[in-house]
């Protein structure tokens, strides 16, 4: 969610909610839900430009957090370890993409499909941990999964092509998550990681756009430039946040609170930005709607049942 985007939920989930935990997760969400009201305030700065600097201004932030929790020694751990670096090189990669293609949404007018795309994640994910991790889905799971293709379909019958913005998306986040889960490291240290390894990248976009004399920042006036520098903020303080409440909340609670993130998404996008709800839309969205209902009922009712067995 881009960049929203909705971190992997820690293997083993807690017996139980806690307040701190909440907090922190829905603090998490709220960011993430708001995000396209703070991008879109920087529309008239090139897309790339504002890629760069969500990197390079999330390293300061993600170094200072590790500092302050001190996880500094995994870090320093991690970069000197070849697969290490190359498992974190893939996950920095898709990240960037996610990244890239949620800018793209919004300075094209596009966030209603940026909020389908999020709607879809979750669903998808119940996808590829069937077909790659060969996990058994119930019967509610693989109704919500075709569910959602359906919706897809409906969406691209309309169009006459397949709705690639939401899609990719939903494959990008869904395929990091994927690779994250295989990261043998914290959330914390790993999303550090993987800006630090993106850096030299945006750094050096940035040195050759002075090299041309087209760069935005500090040229465009001290909001824009806040804004940008900002960018390191709402990329990485929302992450961060979500690591560290994931791990005090139960897997069906985080479950039900990734839905806030693209419900706003979608109201800013109908509601601020004007965006038509209409056509095909009109059928695609309640038919998301219905399959993350099957699959947080089957998702809630087995935990319940696992803790009512002996």
């Amino acid at each position: 969610m881009s960049q929203m985007p909705l971190e992997p939920a820690p293997p083993q989930a807690p017996a139980g909610d806690t307040l701190s935990g909440f907090l922190l997760a829905l603090g998490a969400y709220l960011i993430w839900g708001g995000l396209p009201l703070y991008l879109h305030a920087l529309n008239h700065i090139p897309l790339t430009e504002i890629l760069a600097h969500r990197v390079i201004w999330s390293v300061p932030v993600a170094l200072i957090v590790l500092l302050i929790l001190g996880r500094t020694a995994d870090l320093r751990r991690a970069i000197v370890q070849p697969r290490m670096l190359a498992m974190a090189g893939l996950t920095a990669s898709l990240v960037t993409v996610n990244w890239g293609v949620y800018l793209y949404a919004i300075q094209s007018g596009q966030v209603l499909s940026a909020a389908l795309g999020y709607y879809i994640n979750p669903i998808f994910s119940i996808f590829l941990g069937a077909v790659i991790l060969r996990e058994r889905l119930t019967v509610a799971q693989w109704c919500a999964v075709a569910l959602a293709g359906a919706a897809v379909a409906v969406l691209t019958w309309e169009a006459g092509s397949l709705p690639i913005l939401s899609l990719a998306l939903t494959v990008s986040w869904g395929f990091y998550a994927l690779a994250k889960r295989a990261l043998p490291i914290g959330p914390n240290q790993g999303f550090t990681l993987e800006v630090i390894l993106l850096f030299p990248f945006g750094l050096g976009y940035l040195i050759y756009l002075v090299s041309r004399g087209e760069m935005q920042f500090g040229s465009v006036g001290g909001v824009d430039t806040l804004l940008l520098v900002g960018c390191g903020v709402v990329t990485a303080v929302p992450l961060m946040l979500y690591a560290n409440g994931a791990k005090q909340l139960r897997l069906t609670t985080i479950a039900l609170m990734q839905y806030i993130a693209p419900t706003f998404i979608m109201g800013a996008a109908v509601f601020v930005f004007n965006e038509p709800f209409i056509g095909a839309k009109q059928l695609a969205f309640p038919m998301i709607w219905a399959a993350l209902v099957l699959y947080s009922a089957d998702l809630i009712w087995r935990r319940r049942r696992s803790v009512a067995s002996p």
